[in-house]
């Protein structure tokens, strides 16, 4: 049997590597990483260093921490770019868009570097990249306009989508829009097939009317770390939890839908973790009713297994979900604060690697 090519990926905007977890999971290297917040910067490499060494040698030189600064030439070669950058509108210069009409935002930093590969003669031969769900629409369509454009302008065609993280396996109502783009000069395919979620053999399912009824069942308490274990610290107090009912009460009275959300352990799933869920946990509280006690929040743990991400913590509450647990074993080394905010800007790791799997299979070894 012929040895599977092993493609190489740099990380951009890199946070604290859910792209890096899902695309060593189907065996890609990490040969370039960039990520400017320090406490982002102390988890990636506290969990990385060992499956990727080389980009924190050398004095961290391929780790960078300024995209700005990062010089195309030193970058090594790669397949694929992956990037979930941040959504910014685009100040467009003329009639004609392209490439340069996302000069000034940090999209353009990927494509500068992409650009420059193409220039030097190594083009990447697919960007995999991740914004919001309201990129679809942010400044009435321009700004993906704008982003497809300087796409094609490179030479890439595209496939996008919006996926759903409860239809992957992980228990949490989570929409993020996805670009798939491809050097159509190198890659000789008429388009890309997302897949929609996974059934319970962790299959792709490709049809979206049927994702629905065939995506493996999630369950909240799927993430629960042992219930004696969870310190009386993430117990919200009376007056947080007063205030909660009463803000609710007032929006709904108002017409407004905001407010705390309550989950059970029997809940199919959450809604979607942000990164201020330190500040109040009001997105997702977790009913303790029958303890006699007020809602709690996610511990870091759980907050962090929400998103995918294996961690051992004091341990489960449940059998381990295999969505999770098969992936590399993650460690929290910072604050819990820090903990929560890198988890809520997180993405979504059995999306990312549903995906991946489908770029190795669909773009590069077809």
């Amino acid at each position: 049997m012929p040895k599977q090519k092993k493609y190489t990926f740099i990380d951009l905007f890199a946070g604290i590597g859910g792209f890096h977890q899902a695309m060593h999971y189907v065996g890609a290297q990490c040969v370039f990483a960039s990520e400017w917040n320090k406490h982002a910067r102390l988890s990636y490499e506290a969990n990385y260093k060992n499956i990727a060494p080389k980009i924190f040698e050398d004095g961290m030189r391929l780790f960078n921490e300024d995209i700005h600064d990062a010089n195309p030439n030193h970058i090594p070669n790669f397949d694929i770019c992956c990037a979930g950058f941040p959504c910014q509108p685009f100040s467009i210069a003329g009639h004609r868009l392209g490439f340069e009409d996302t000069r000034g935002t940090l999209f353009f930093e990927i494509m500068r570097i992409v650009k420059a590969k193409i220039d030097a003669g190594y083009p990447p031969r697919v960007l995999f990249l991740e914004n919001v769900r309201g990129l679809k629409n942010h400044d009435n369509g321009n700004t993906l306009k704008v982003i497809v454009a300087a796409l094609h302008d490179l030479g890439y065609s595209c496939s996008i989508e919006v996926l759903n993280a409860k239809y992957f396996g992980v228990p949490q109502n989570r929409e993020r829009l996805f670009i798939v783009a491809w050097y159509s000069d190198l890659v000789k395919c008429t388009g890309f097939k997302f897949p929609y979620g996974i059934d319970i053999n962790g299959k792709p399912i490709y049809d979206k009317k049927e994702v629905k009824d065939k995506a493996a069942k999630t369950n909240v308490s799927a993430i629960f770390e042992p219930s004696e274990t969870i310190d009386p610290y993430y117990t919200i107090s009376d007056r947080m939890w007063e205030g909660h009912q009463k803000r609710k009460e007032r929006n709904r009275q108002n017409g407004k839908g905001f407010g705390y959300s309550l989950f059970t352990e029997e809940s199919a799933y959450t809604s979607t973790i942000s990164a201020r869920y330190w500040k109040d946990g009001s997105e997702i509280l977790i009913d303790q009713s029958k303890l006699g006690l007020n809602p709690r929040k996610l511990t870091p743990t759980e907050a962090g297994r929400l998103q995918g991400y294996n961690i051992v913590g004091n341990g489960w509450e449940k059998t381990p979900d295999p969505v999770i647990s098969k992936q590399q074993e993650y460690t929290i080394v910072v604050s819990r604060k820090e903990a929560y905010q890198q988890f809520g800007n997180s993405v979504a790791i059995p999306v990312i690697k549903a995906i991946a799997k489908e770029i190795i299979n669909q773009l590069l070894n077809n």
